[in-house]
């Protein structure tokens, strides 16, 4: 994912935000509120303030485990910063905006259907029979709409093209000129009220 963060990153500079706002190698951690600190993948702090926090994630094969794995990870971490926000751990800042990008690799295991296990309680209707790219879709879309990151993410590649920068967005809300739509408004607007 380091070429996405570069890419970010690049996209931002060029655009005239100033480089020594955008952090993504290092000096990347945030406190949060039930642990010390949490590493995220690209930060942008400005004159003392937090403006944006941005997760870059992929996942390739074991689409069962996986998922939950980043779907906990998702949630955990936005319900951290905020509590952490919340708790005036970033002061003086405004309210920061958090973003989450995800590359999923496009396969037979990440797009035929998946039974959801039923024993006690049904699951709600969106998640039957939802293939693991669906429930990246649903999750992400979830996450942005309950408000726990403003922006998402969601691109499919295959091993063949990924590596020629082939891509799908199988979701309109989640599309990449979206997110950076959204992340380069709120970078823009913080950063000219700097000045």
């Amino acid at each position: 994912m380091n070429g996405f963060v570069s890419l970010v990153s690049e996209y931002l500079c060029e655009n005239g935000l100033p480089k020594a706002h955008v952090y993504c190698d290092t000096r990347v951690e945030l406190p949060g509120w039930f642990r010390p600190e949490k590493k995220w993948d690209l930060l942008i702090v400005a004159d003392g303030q937090l403006l944006a926090g941005i997760e870059f994630k992929s996942q390739v094969g074991s689409f069962g485990n996986n998922y939950n794995n980043r779907t906990e990870e998702a949630i955990g971490s936005a319900c951290d910063i905020w509590a952490a926000f919340r708790e005036g751990a970033f002061k003086p800042s405004a309210r920061p905006w958090l973003g989450y990008l995800m590359l999923l690799q496009e396969a037979p295991g990440s797009l035929r259907p998946v039974a959801a296990r039923e024993p006690h309680f049904k699951v709600f209707p969106e998640f039957e029979e939802a293939s693991y790219a669906k429930r990246y879709e649903i999750l992400l879309t979830k996450l942005v709409r309950e408000g726990l990151y403003d922006s998402a993410c969601l691109l499919l590649s295959n091993a063949k093209g990924g590596t020629k920068g082939d891509f799908k967005e199988p979701a309109a809300e989640l599309v990449f000129e979206n997110f950076m739509a959204s992340l380069w408004a709120r970078a823009i607007s913080i950063s000219k009220t700097k000045r």
